[in-house]
């Protein structure tokens, strides 16, 4: 019976999803009347290299279903230092009534790929762990500090072994991984310190209430404030009106950092519009350069890095 519950729970917050992610949009032209020019790369196995997403587990997750996806820039060189952008994706499986569709999990995800063109900088899909750390949560968070866990080990990796700049990593999703952009990675002082810039598609932390604990606006507003005058691109399809109350709900917060909307006038709720040259995309673009140049919310130290072998880190 229990079981049954949480699945008619799970249902019925997946209709809502639909529900959000379709009024008011029946007006507006599918995406797929926009040819794309960019085609995400299959996840592959073997050893990444440049222009390959390939599939990486994490040492202690050897022998589980848990992953996650690593793409290295055609212009990837060994010894060079990239920017980094990672991605949550949306819940699933999951398909709207105009056939978009979302597995759940990191092979779906296309925001990453589609902000860059495959170039300049590395992209790294991460999973939210589910409850038995055996597999990737296709559906909301599964074990939030496990997936925390994961998510600083996997930057941490990335950069040491690929050359990720960790003075330069963006956090983005789509749907959920929109909300995960502050539930996770605003979750505590420790992990929202990595971000230099965030990226939400399609939903906002805090504007709607969903069944699971945390999402009320006291605990979402908690996170908002660990911002600290960092910037946000703020996408939103459909209505108009989805995107004027994350703008209220922000207004609202009394948070003071930069926040860029962008409104995308499809019906679909998908993130496949990175995949096609749109003014918007070219808004995203331009952001994304001007935070990497001015880096608003952050400050420079300067000094010598040692490690533990008191040895000077390189860069």
């Amino acid at each position: 019976m229990m079981r049954r519950r949480k699945f008619i729970t799970l249902l019925a917050s997946e209709m809502l999803l639909a529900r959000i992610g379709s009024l008011g949009q029946s007006t507006y032209p599918d995406i797929s009347s926009v040819p794309p020019d960019l085609t995400v790369p299959p996840i592959e196995s073997g050893p990444p290299g440049p222009g390959k997403r390939v599939r990486q587990v994490l040492a202690e997750y050897k022998g589980t279903e848990i992953h996650h996806a690593l793409y290295l820039p055609t212009d990837w060189r060994s010894g060079a230092s990239y920017p980094v952008i990672v991605e949550y994706s949306g819940n699933g499986p999951f398909t709207s009534p105009y056939g978009d569709y979302s597995s759940g999990d990191v092979d779906g995800s296309k925001l990453g790929y589609g902000i860059t063109g495959g170039r300049g900088f590395l992209w790294l899909t991460l999973p939210c762990i589910n409850a038995n750390h055996t597999a990737n949560q296709l559906w909301w968070w599964g074990d939030v500090d496990a997936t925390l866990d994961y998510c600083h080990k996997a930057i941490a990796q990335t950069c040491t072994q690929f050359g990720g700049d960790s003075s330069s990593i963006m956090l983005c999703g789509f749907s959920r991984g929109a909300i995960a952009v502050n539930f996770l990675g605003l979750h505590n002082d420790a992990i929202a310190d990595i971000w230099l810039g965030f990226i939400t598609c399609s939903h906002y932390d805090g504007v709607e209430k969903w069944n699971w604990e945390g999402s009320d606006r006291k605990d979402a507003l908690t996170r908002l404030a660990r911002l600290n005058g960092r910037a946000t691109f703020v996408e939103q399809e459909g209505s108009e009106g989805f995107l004027d109350n994350i703008k209220k709900y922000l207004r609202s917060s009394g948070v003071k950092a930069p926040f860029t909307f962008c409104f995308l006038p499809f019906r679909n709720h998908t993130d496949a519009w990175v995949l096609c040259d749109l003014p918007q995309r070219r808004k995203l673009r331009h952001w994304l350069s001007e935070v990497l140049k001015n880096r608003p919310g952050t400050y420079a130290i300067h000094g010598k890095v040692l490690n533990k072998n008191d040895h000077p880190i390189p860069g």
